[in-house]
């Protein structure tokens, strides 16, 4: 693909297209576009309206009309940056190889050319089984409303094919760690600083107590990870703060690690029978973690990678979730990662390879059209 191609131009559309993920006109906007997109093509559109302020789904079907499990492919058209992000901190150009605009990799242009192969092999009748592609709003926040579709598609799918960005120079995800989401609340009991500070408890204090036994729970050697990034409490300078509140970061690379944290975050004790301390959540993506036959589903792609020209890599497990964690999680064979190559996920610099999309938007094709 050239950087003067009309594909690239309704590309660039898609980026121009702000779209974060509680923005529900601008998502509905995206799935406008993808709408559009399969007009012309033997493709049957749902469209659901989305719930809890957020954009609609999109669950489009193709090829064999038959009653064997299918192959499902995921893609997310929310992003994590503010609308006004093109204008003033990260605005659309293309210097080299390199696209950069808000969302191109994580993960418009993944989900674009996988749109244009799932259409290609539709129109063509060439795919080796059912076809279902969900579009998603909702993936940057943990997917709340999209998780139990995804799951009852998975569970009637042969495979899972997640187009999140490449990794590292174009690697492939076959294992992701699971998230784990916890809010915590510390309550003390308000004084005035000066004149009745004995008589405080100081919520902030305490807080900072759980947060260092939250952190020492990391361990690198097992892949576990605890992160507070975040932190709010008091009323006023001269006030013994009442509460405190932050969320919890969990990351895991096993089931059996995120049942014992889960258990020891959600079973936090203040130090002092004058706090109390309440804690909310748990996991809210299980751990993808590398099957057998997500293994073998890897060296297919990697035999058609090697056809049309480009060397196939699965990278280390990623400390990142997707949506492939949900498909995984239930023994579907996934692969994830086969978005565009690039960089900058969720930061000022966020480019795609325009070089990339090509190669890649075939191998999506080959597999659609050889899983069997």
């Amino acid at each position: 693909m050239s950087s003067s191609s009309p594909s690239l131009d309704t590309l660039l559309t898609w980026i121009r297209t702000e779209s974060p993920t509680h923005d529900r006109a601008g998502v509905n906007l995206m799935m406008d576009l993808v709408v559009a997109q399969m007009q012309d093509a033997p493709v049957a559109v749902e469209r659901i309206p989305g719930t809890e302020g957020l954009g609609d789904v999109l669950v489009l079907r193709a090829g064999p009309q038959t009653a064997e499990p299918g192959i499902l492919v995921m893609s997310h058209l929310d992003t994590v940056h503010p609308v006004g992000t093109i204008e003033n901190d990260l605005p659309l150009r293309i210097e080299g190889d390199r696209l950069y605009g808000p969302g191109i990799y994580d993960m418009k242009g993944g989900a674009w050319f996988a749109l244009e192969a799932f259409k290609d092999v539709a129109r063509r009748g060439t795919a080796a089984r059912p076809m279902v592609f969900l579009v998603t709003p909702d993936e940057e926040i943990g997917s709340p409303i999209t998780r139990p579709m995804i799951e009852d598609l998975g569970r009637r799918s042969a495979y899972a094919l997640v187009t999140e960005p490449a990794r590292d120079g174009g690697q492939i995800v076959t294992a992701r760690k699971g998230v784990g989401r916890f809010d915590v609340h510390v309550e003390g009991r308000p004084a005035h600083a000066g004149s009745r500070h004995k008589d405080g408890r100081n919520a902030v204090y305490e807080a900072a107590r759980q947060i260092l036994a939250i952190e020492a729970l990391t361990d690198y050697a097992r892949g576990i990870t605890t992160t507070v990034g975040m932190v709010s409490g008091g009323t006023a300078v001269n006030t013994i703060p009442q509460h405190c509140r932050f969320p919890v970061d969990l990351r895991v690379e096993t089931v059996a690690d995120g049942e014992a944290v889960t258990a020891t975050i959600l079973g936090l004790k203040s130090s002092n029978p004058d706090f109390k301390v309440s804690v909310a959540g748990g996991m809210n993506r299980p751990p993808y973690e590398r099957s057998e036959a997500t293994a073998k589903l890897f060296d297919h792609a990697k035999s058609l990678a090697a056809e049309i020209g480009f060397d196939l890599v699965s990278a280390p497990r990623a400390g990142g979730g997707s949506d492939g964690n949900f498909t995984a999680a239930l023994g579907i064979p996934t692969l994830d990662g086969l978005g565009i190559d690039g960089d900058g996920a969720h930061t000022l610099q966020e480019y795609g390879l325009i070089s990339s999309i090509a190669p890649r938007q075939q191998l999506m094709a080959r597999l659609l059209e050889t899983l069997r």
